[in-house]
């Protein structure tokens, strides 16, 4: 949840369903805050605004007590999730799983951002942290139960955003400013 919406214990949220028609009244949700804590919730209310999803939870209704929601994920039940098409994976099942580049094993999914382009980025820890889009692309099969990714990399992708090595830091001292 981003910030919080009028004065009567709304937040406003961005939406990262497939399933936005989950948003009802009554339904029960988790707000999972940035340390871990989680907090059930029961939808009062929702409705769209300006690109967000605006949601009064039952007994948070004031502002300070939405405040206290702000930076919250929210997040339904493993039990509650809706079956997924054959080949499909949601996006909470891959943080743990190895990525692979072909043959050539890269790191852990750590976590997943969101907002930094059409596709969500990958945050893989491995020789070094990695930010890789999980793009159909890209993509050659999830198998979410080995907890395996297996992509297909263009070319220097994974040198996008690395660290200069020791040669070029050399060579930057070399050219001057």
């Amino acid at each position: 949840m981003v910030k919080t919406q009028g004065r009567r214990g709304e937040v406003a949220a961005e939406l990262h369903t497939d399933f936005p028609e989950r948003f009802q009244e009554g339904g029960q949700f988790l707000a999972v805050g940035e340390d871990g804590v989680r907090r059930k919730l029961k939808l009062e209310s929702s409705w769209p605004h300006r690109g967000q999803i605006v949601l009064k939870f039952e007994d948070v209704d004031s502002i300070s007590a939405a405040e206290a929601l702000v930076g919250c994920e929210v997040q339904i039940s493993a039990t509650d999730r809706a079956k997924l098409e054959p080949g499909s994976a949601y996006v909470s099942d891959l943080v743990g799983c190895s990525v692979f580049d072909g043959d050539h094993e890269i790191g852990l999914v750590k976590d997943i951002q969101f907002g930094a382009g059409e596709a969500p980025l990958l945050q893989v820890e491995g020789v070094r942290e990695y930010d890789i889009p999980f793009a159909e692309a890209f993509l050659k099969n999830v198998d979410v139960r080995g907890k395996r990714i297996n992509m297909v990399l263009p070319d220097g992708m994974l040198d996008v955003n690395a660290p200069i090595t020791a040669e070029e830091k050399e060579q930057q001292k070399k050219s001057g400013p």
